[in-house]
């Protein structure tokens, strides 16, 4: 992905360029042995200024402060002698330089230089140039101002950890939101005379036809963002005022996760291994979609992975490189669906498969019968819980009575968000909270912690992810209650009884450990029968979030 223009050194600019863009001057620089906490500092504008973005990012130091001429940076190498040559040349008297954690200084250094923002030059151009237009026709040209735009659209949302962007004609304006651990937040707003141009150059990009608005469409295409090899999916659909797109973006260099890495309690991890170390029938993860299946079922192949066993798997697309194995991609263009890739895979020899999601009659009734022929077979599907995978496999037509020979373990899971340890603070609970925090089962317990918004979390009190599962061995006893067609919650109490801890059991436990939240967990998690309702729902952080960018005093929304 090339970087935009707000990340364009100024010509001659580098570590051995005088007058560059971080000005000319001879700088006294001071070392303090200090180490800096940057979650709680945060840079002025005068000192962002003071240093241009690529000259910063190279050498890995942030400026904090400037006054009176002596300018207050952090660094993350202190011995980087390029680094001590930039910082020589600040067009300050002197430079006293702080200590910081390496994944701190790279994190200070995305927030605060975005390359697509509110204040960003180009998209105030686009506001001022808003007019009617109904030409379809990209610019072939690459340093065209649509292309720029997009890829920095791409750049700063792999920098924000995004998972998808979303790309919204609304009344008036184009409004762009990340999804950052699972939340959707507005970081941009652009006229609504761009969003044709833009979706238009999406198409491009991911091989589609630009002509066609009102059917939806599918694509994707790569991109390399900071060194990172990115897989782009695509989907546009049209609504009322237009076209949207909607990008989903998968990081290739990301590494596998040890299943002991998951989250999982021993308890459930140790009840899990059990199941999964059997030579055939099928295992099953279930949950809605980002919840984490994909990293779970790849967490299981490494845990169990053999160089005597022939690892196969079919996914779409391919989203950890797992050498082990033979991997295989959707592809509708040569007819390889889930059904035909997996009738091919059982004519190799597979001894492991894992079929990246079960949609169908067809790919469940393959699955099914692979396991039930000596194969251990690893999906997922798109259910509540684990007890209800069980009745979508009969929604799709297969038989009681098979999905209770063929599938042996069933995962369900839900991921919902940390709290920040760089702004986590205790708090007093309403009666409401601690009443519903007791009917979850949770232990005693009397402080409770929340996020109150920093750098490092963007002003949500949240950062990263953790997983909840609940993880039920299909016995003897559960499967006859499905082949006597009973009800889901009958078989949901019998796993119970049979030591399966469900989810809000196990999301109680992780309110205790200070983990989450309440609300997080109501968020994420359904629990039957409570009546409680998330703070989230009246209450907002956003002291320190990005600001979508207002529409200019005199411009008229087209």
């Amino acid at each position: 992905m090339r970087r935009g223009r707000a990340l364009d050194a100024a010509p001659g600019a580098g570590a051995g360029a005088p007058g560059a863009a971080t000005g000319v001057g001879t700088a006294l620089l001071v070392d303090l042995d200090e180490f800096v906490e940057l979650s709680r500092r945060r840079p002025t504008p005068e000192a962002l200024a003071l240093v241009a973005a690529d000259i910063a990012r190279e050498h890995r130091f942030l400026p904090l402060s400037v006054a009176d001429g002596i300018a207050v940076v952090v660094a993350a190498d202190p011995s980087d002698v390029g680094a001590r040559a930039a910082i020589a040349r600040l067009a300050v008297t002197r430079v006293e330089r702080h200590r910081a954690d390496r994944a701190d200084v790279e994190h200070g250094l995305n927030v605060h230089y975005r390359i697509v923002s509110a204040d960003d030059e180009q998209v105030r151009q686009f506001w001022a140039e808003a007019s009617p237009q109904t030409s379809t026709t990209v610019a072939a040209v690459a340093d065209a101002p649509i292309i720029q735009l997009v890829n920095r659209i791409i750049t700063q949302a792999h920098r924000d950890r995004s998972s998808d962007i979303h790309i919204e004609p609304t009344d008036g304006r184009l409004r762009v939101r990340y999804r950052v651990d699972g939340a959707l937040r507005e970081v941009l707003s652009l006229p609504l005379t761009v969003g044709p141009e833009l979706v238009s150059r999406l198409k491009v990009m991911a091989d589609m036809d630009i002509v066609e608005r009102r059917r939806p469409q599918d694509g994707q295409f790569q991109a390399t963002v900071d060194g990172h090899g990115l897989d782009v999916r695509v989907a546009t659909g049209a609504t009322i005022w237009g076209e949207t797109a909607v990008l989903r973006l998968l990081d290739k260099s990301r590494s596998l996760k040890a299943l002991a890495d998951l989250g999982m309690p021993d308890e459930t991890r140790a009840r899990y291994l059990s199941i999964i170390h059997r030579p055939y029938g099928m295992i099953v993860c279930s949950g809605p979609t980002g919840a984490g299946k994909t990293t779970t079922l790849y967490a299981t192949l490494a845990e169990i992975n053999r160089d005597e066993l022939n690892v196969m798997t079919i996914e779409d697309p391919v989203e950890y490189v797992f050498p082990a194995a033979n991997q295989m991609q959707i592809n509708l263009q040569a007819d390889i669906t889930f059904a035909s890739g997996l009738k091919t895979i059982l004519r190799q020899d597979p001894d492991v498969i894992l079929v990246g999601e079960i949609r169908d009659h067809e790919t469940a009734r393959i699955a099914v019968q692979s396991s039930l022929t000596g194969h251990l077979v690893m999906s997922s599907i798109h259910a509540t819980d684990a007890t209800s995978a069980l009745y979508r496999f009969v929604d799709m037509g297969i038989e009681p009575f098979l999905v209770a020979t063929s599938l042996v373990g069933v995962v369900g899971q839900r991921l919902v968000r940390r709290v920040c340890t760089s702004c986590a603070d205790t708090y007093v609970p309403s009666d409401a909270e601690m009443s519903d925090y007791a009917a979850l089962g949770g232990p005693t317990k009397t402080e409770f912690v929340r996020g109150g918004g920093c750098e490092h979390c963007a002003g949500t009190g949240f950062r990263g992810r953790i997983a909840v599962y609940e993880v039920m061995e299909v016995t003897e006893e559960i499967g006859q209650l499905v082949v006597a067609r009973t009800a889901p919650h009958e078989v949901r109490e019998a796993a119970v009884a049979q030591g399966m801890r469900p989810m809000r059991v196990e999301a109680a436990h992780l309110i205790a450990n200070n983990l989450t939240t309440s609300d997080e967990v109501h968020r994420n998690v359904f629990i039957a029968g409570s009546t409680y309702v998330p703070e989230t729902a009246t209450r907002k952080s956003t002291r320190h979030a990005p600001k979508p960018l207002k529409v200019p005093k005199g411009t008229k929304d087209q």
